[in-house]
């Protein structure tokens, strides 16, 4: 039943999508606004019919609980809502799709759908609402049809998106949160998550990675209560979503910040679909390097968190923030990154965010990982190489797992994953290179590369087991990686082979010949080159 729900939930989105494109949004800056509202629109008000009939009887058996419930008398109503837990939404009849379905006909139907969606917002502002750094409430819903150019077509549009919304409901999948809406919540964001949006976010970190880092960070304890889990570039939820799961939703709040205007828009829905509504209080938009917002009691450190996972920009021009960053010295005490004199938008923000992500880690107890570019393992100068130095000097680092290219769907850069350990009680660091695995795939007009669940299991039980695998994975000291002059490439570890063919003197001999025949023939080869290129040479210097 399960996979007609996902069927029916796949389709609404491509349905959605399709009226935006009908009345001229089709790819428009704002289209996303629309699909993941109007698609959380459907999920609240099934959510709020699928716990009010928990609670009473007669709507649980009600052929259509909207109208049992819209009959109700006021005081009635009351003591039911009372009744919901906190994070649940509270819906008055008027809000529901049924009663919109039921309004078509009326001619200033745009008016009256915008006003539902402004009033829901407003209802539920206390628990619903996100912020920024700077304390103003983003409300969970905004008007829709003002987006649409033609006044005159506006209710056309409110009523093409409630009929698509009738068709089914939630209410089967309610109880699974994660292991149903992760698949769809990839789906309904696949077409507005690219690396072209500028500032830092929109990287959309594809599920294996994020279950990768979760599983590497959590491991298979149990018994996890009031876990903290931060991003402090959480974009869309993605990294973060797979930790609560792993450690526990009802276990652990969610802390985020994230500059982008859309992707928290999308995180807001992410932690609604998962069950986390009580971390959206915690879910801020803003600056992180610059105006960082969860702190600790004294109002002035960075507040620490038992697991902290970021997937941050790589580069990007952060010039007219450099001097106010480099102006915080006890954060970012690798340095700063130079102001290119020709690409600024080369600047390796990523570098900043590392730090960041050191710093956000309880003091002896707290786990991290973040995605970088895998050219810094190497790195031999700049802050890059402070960084390296620090984190094996220190014992923070304790493995590194190098993707294969193309794995991600924004960047073609090669990716790394550092995971970071403040107990510092590891002996080993275990360095995997999984840059072979997984199979390729067509996305669109993009070949990329995807991680199969086999390669999963694999990479997790070779970390986990700390296993020497030729060519694959190593175990080294933090010694031994300072004699490398901290390289965590784990190929760089690799005993070279050497493959000893047993032969007779008669076969050496005619190897040997077979040689000396093949660079005769390279050498004539290159001689007859050499002559055609001077030949061109002396007929351009006569012309």
């Amino acid at each position: 039943m399960n996979l007609l729900v996902k069927e029916k939930t796949i389709k609404l989105i491509d349905e959605l999508k399709s009226t935006c494109q009908i009345y001229g949004m089709g790819n428009d800056g704002n289209e996303y606004k629309i699909i993941t509202q109007v698609f959380l629109y459907k999920f609240i008000n099934d959510k709020f019919g699928y716990e009010i009939k928990k609670i009473n009887e007669e709507l649980k058996n009600a052929e259509k609980w909207e109208i049992l419930y819209s009959n109700m008398n006021e005081e009635d109503r009351l003591y039911l809502l009372d009744e919901l837990s906190a994070d649940v939404p509270l819906l008055e009849p008027q809000h529901l799709i049924s009663n919109l379905w039921n309004q078509q006909s009326k001619g200033d139907f745009a008016l009256i759908f915008d006003q539902t969606m402004v009033d829901i917002a407003q209802k539920n502002e206390d628990i619903f609402a996100t912020q920024t750094t700077l304390n103003t409430k983003i409300p969970i819903f905004e008007k829709l049809t003002i987006y649409v150019t033609d006044e005159n077509e506006r209710s056309n549009f409110a009523r093409a998106l409630v009929d698509k919304l009738v068709n089914f409901s939630f209410e089967e999948v309610f109880g699974e949160h994660y292991d149903f809406f992760a698949a769809i919540f990839e789906y309904l964001i696949k077409d507005y998550n690219t690396n072209g949006g500028g500032k830092y976010a929109e990287y959309y970190t594809p599920q294996s990675i994020a279950t990768i880092m979760a599983r590497l960070l959590v491991g298979n304890k149990k018994d996890y209560h009031s876990v903290e889990c931060y991003d402090p570039s959480a974009g869309t939820g993605t990294l973060v979503m797979a930790l609560s799961h792993q450690i526990g939703e009802d276990k652990c709040t969610i802390f985020t910040q994230d500059i982008s205007q859309r992707s928290n828009k999308m995180l807001k829905l992410n932690l609604i679909l998962n069950g986390l509504v009580s971390s959206l209080d915690h879910a801020i938009q803003g600056d992180t390097l610059v105006y960082p917002y969860h702190k600790s009691d004294n109002g002035e450190d960075l507040r620490t968190f038992d697991f902290v996972v970021s997937n941050p920009p790589f580069k990007m021009d952060f010039s007219e923030n450099r001097e106010k960053i480099a102006a915080m010295p006890a954060r970012f005490w690798a340095g700063v990154p130079n102001i290119p004199a020709k690409k600024k938008e080369s600047m390796a923000i990523y570098t900043l965010f590392i730090q960041h992500v050191i710093n956000s880690l309880k003091s002896k107890t707290g786990k991290g990982a973040i995605v970088i570019p895998t050219g810094f393992i190497t790195a031999k100068s700049g802050v890059e190489k402070k960084i390296l130095e620090k984190i094996v000097e220190s014992k923070i680092v304790y493995g590194c797992v190098s993707m294969p290219s193309n794995v991600f769907a924004n960047t073609g850069t090669n990716v790394s994953v550092l995971f970071f350990d403040n107990a510092k009680n590891h002996d080993k660091v275990i360095l995997i290179d999984a840059s072979k695995l997984g199979e390729d795939y067509q996305d669109g007009k993009n070949k990329k590369r995807r991680l199969r669940e086999e390669d999963i299991e694999l990479i997790i039980d070779t970390f986990n087991e700390k296993k020497d695998v030729d060519d694959f994975s190593i175990a080294v000291s933090y010694e031994e990686i300072k004699e490398k002059k901290y390289s965590l490439s784990a190929g760089q570890y690799f005993d070279i082979k050497i493959e000893y063919i047993d032969m007779t003197p008669e076969e050496f001999e005619t190897k040997m010949k077979e040689y000396q025949k093949e660079l005769q023939e390279y050498f004539e080869e290159g001689e007859k080159l050499q002559k055609e290129i001077m030949e061109q040479l002396g007929k351009i210097k006569y012309e």
